[in-house]
C-alpha cells in the first residue's frame, strides 16, 4: 500500500447556515403566535457561535435571548444586544451588579440568590424570574420552598431592589402525561404566588418541545432551543419531518490517500474534534459523492474506506449536514454514535473554526 500524497496540517471546520437559522425561527415564530420567541443561546448557541445565531434569530423574529450564565450575557450586550436577556445559572461568584446595570434579567431559583442580589447594591432593581420545580429536578424552588421565595421576593420588590417580571419553569418531556402534570404543578404555583400578592407581567413554560405539541403550555412566550438549531426534541419525529433544517455541517478535508486493493483516505478530524468514537463502525461520511465506511478515529484524523472511489488530498468529507445531496444530519450521525443532535454539535470541539454563510 503506498501513500500517494499528504498535506500537514488538516482544517476541519462547522459551517453555520445563518439562513436556515433565520428560516427555522420564523418558522416556530408562526407556529407559536401570539406567543413570542425566546431564542436560547446557551453553550455558545448549541456550539454554532453565540454572537452571529443570536442577531440572526433576532433578525427572524425572535423577541428575547436566553443564556445559561451571566458573562454570556454580558458578551451579548457588549456587543450591543439590547433586547431582553435572560440568565438564569448562577454560582457564589455571579457578579449580580453588573448583570443587574446591564440589564439582564435574572432567573431566580432560591432565597439566598435574592440575598445576594440585596447585597449587590446595584442602582437600579433588578428584573427576576421566579421558577418553580414542577418535576424535571434541574433547579427551581420546590413547593415547599416556593412561598419562601415569593414572600422574600414581595419584600425587597417593596423596598425597590427587585422587580418581578415572571414566573417560569421547566418541563421534563418525558412523555405527555407527564408534561400535563407539570403544567397543571406550574399552574397552582402560580396561583398560590398570586394569592400571596404577586403579579406577574409574563408565565413562561414551554421549550422545544411543548412548543411545538403542546399548545396550552406556551403563555407568553416559547423557550425555542435545539428546534431552532434544525432538530427534533422528539424520539418519533425527525428535524425535517417538523419543517426545520439543520443549521450545522461538519466537514474536513482529505489529509492522506492509500491506495491498494481499496482506497483509504484519512480525513483531518478525529476525536479531540469532538467525533464521537461510540458506533463508529456503523458511521460513514460523504466522499466523492459517495457514502464511505469510517473505519477508525483517532485523536485528530480518521480512516475510511474510499472503495474504488477517485479521492484526491484535499477533497472535502462531510460528516453531517443538511441532510441532502447524500449528507446524513447530525440526528442520524447521532443515532450510530447512541447520543442525540444536541450532543453532536455541542460537543464540536472550540478548536474547529465556525464558517458562517449568509
Amino acid at each position: 500500500m503506498t501513500i500517494v500524497d499528504a498535506i500537514a496540517e488538516p482544517l476541519p471546520r462547522a459551517v453555520i447556515d445563518l439562513a436556515a437559522l433565520r428560516r427555522n425561527v420564523a418558522h416556530l415564530t408562526a407556529l407559536i403566535a401570539p406567543a413570542e420567541t425566546m431564542l436560547a443561546v446557551k453553550a455558545d448557541a448549541y456550539g454554532h457561535g453565540l454572537l452571529p445565531i443570536a442577531e440572526a434569530g433576532l433578525e427572524a423574529g425572535a423577541t428575547s435571548l436566553a443564556v445559561l450564565e451571566v458573562p454570556a450575557g454580558l458578551v451579548l450586550r457588549a456587543a450591543g444586544i439590547t433586547v431582553p436577556l435572560l440568565a438564569w445559572l448562577h454560582g457564589a461568584d455571579t457578579d449580580w451588579r453588573t448583570a443587574i446595570e446591564a440589564d439582564i434579567e435574572l432567573g431566580i431559583s432560591a432565597v439566598w440568590q435574592l440575598d445576594a442580589i440585596a447585597a449587590a447594591g446595584a442602582d437600579r432593581p433588578a428584573v427576576v424570574h421566579l421558577k418553580v420545580d414542577t418535576g424535571l429536578s434541574r433547579n427551581g424552588a420546590t413547593r415547599e420552598q416556593w412561598p419562601h421565595l415569593i414572600d422574600a421576593a414581595l419584600e425587597l420588590q417593596r423596598e425597590g431592589v427587585v422587580r418581578i417580571r415572571a414566573a417560569w419553569s421547566h418541563l421534563a418531556d418525558a412523555s405527555i402525561a407527564d408534561d400535563e402534570t407539570s403544567l397543571a404543578e406550574f399552574r397552582s404555583a402560580v396561583a398560590e404566588a398570586e394569592e400571596r400578592g404577586a403579579r406577574f407581567e409574563i408565565l413562561h413554560l414551554a421549550a422545544s418541545s411543548a412548543g411545538i405539541r403542546m399548545p396550552e403550555a406556551r403563555f407568553a412566550l416559547v423557550r425555542f432551543g435545539i428546534a431552532a438549531y434544525g432538530f427534533s426534541p422528539f424520539d418519533d419525529t425527525t428535524g425535517a419531518e417538523l419543517g426545520l433544517e439543520p443549521v450545522m455541517r461538519l466537514e474536513a478535508p482529505v489529509v492522506e490517500v492509500h491506495v491498494g486493493g481499496t482506497t483509504h483516505a484519512r480525513i483531518g478530524i478525529g476525536f479531540g474534534d469532538g467525533v464521537p468514537v461510540l458506533g463508529i463502525a456503523k458511521t460513514s461520511v460523504l466522499l466523492a459523492g459517495q457514502r464511505c465506511r469510517v473505519i477508525g478515529v483517532d485523536v485528530d484524523t480518521m480512516l475510511v474506506d474510499a472503495g474504488s472511489a477517485r479521492v484526491a488530498v484535499g477533497d472535502t468529507a462531510v460528516l453531517f449536514g443538511s441532510g441532502r445531496d447524500g449528507t446524513v444530519t447530525a440526528e442520524k450521525y447521532a443515532d450510530w454514535a447512541e447520543t442525540i443532535a444536541d450532543e453532536m454539535v455541542t460537543g464540536v470541539a472550540v478548536r474547529v473554526p465556525r464558517v458562517y454563510e449568509n
